[in-house]
């Protein structure tokens, strides 16, 4: 009898060492699975967040604060619908400072993906979507990491950079209304407000 509940107590142990190990592995492939995940994952992830919740707190490289929807992820940029009729907002993840959402979100963000987003989106870089922009006229006002702001029109936009045409927020543009031209490295560019309610994706 006493052989009994030894036998019994040493099967108790064995399989809470061998509860303890496995978990202890599974810990470890959590956190190595974490350390492959990229910031587009998270913001894939907290763009698919349920609606009606907060929308998360986005700092920019300019100072900048903005509570937005994120609606759209790309190659290197996101896009954000702060629900006002001034249309949407895009920048490029590099002036990203910060992101604050609510901690269920957050863990939301770092799950394992499921298949999260398209492929298409995946491949479209700043550039591309600062073309289409230029190609729909949509006016703008490009927030720089400096501070200044431009407001006007992109006129074209290249692999790094674009060109704008400086005009008063409201006014279309035209030659008349426009007071000069500036080139712009996309690294300057904290983030743009398309103003209009255009959709940008």
């Amino acid at each position: 009898m006493r052989w009994d509940r030894f036998f019994e107590d040493l099967e108790d142990q064995l399989a809470s060492e061998w509860e303890a190990e496995r978990a202890a592995l599974d810990t470890e492939a959590e956190r190595l699975r974490l350390a492959r995940v990229g910031l587009r994952e998270r913001l894939v992830a907290a763009a698919d967040r349920e609606p009606g919740g907060a929308s998360p707190s986005v700092e920019f490289a300019d100072g900048t604060t903005v509570n937005a929807a994120i609606t759209g992820v790309g190659a290197d940029w996101v896009a954000l619908d702060p629900g006002t009729r001034t249309g949407a907002i895009l920048a490029p993840m590099a002036s990203l400072l910060s992101i604050g959402m609510p901690h269920a979100d957050l863990l939301r963000s770092a799950r394992p993906a499921s298949a999260r987003g398209s492929s298409l989106a995946e491949r479209m870089t700043l550039g591309f979507v600062l073309r289409d922009v230029a190609r729909r006229r949509l006016p703008v006002t490009a927030h720089l990491v400096g501070g200044r702001a431009l407001t006007g029109t992109i006129d074209r936009a290249a692999a790094d950079h674009f060109d704008i045409a400086l005009h008063e927020a409201g006014a279309a543009r035209r030659a008349e209304s426009v007071s000069g031209h500036r080139l712009v490295p996309f690294t300057a560019l904290a983030w743009l407000r398309i103003e209009s309610a255009a959709a940008i994706l």
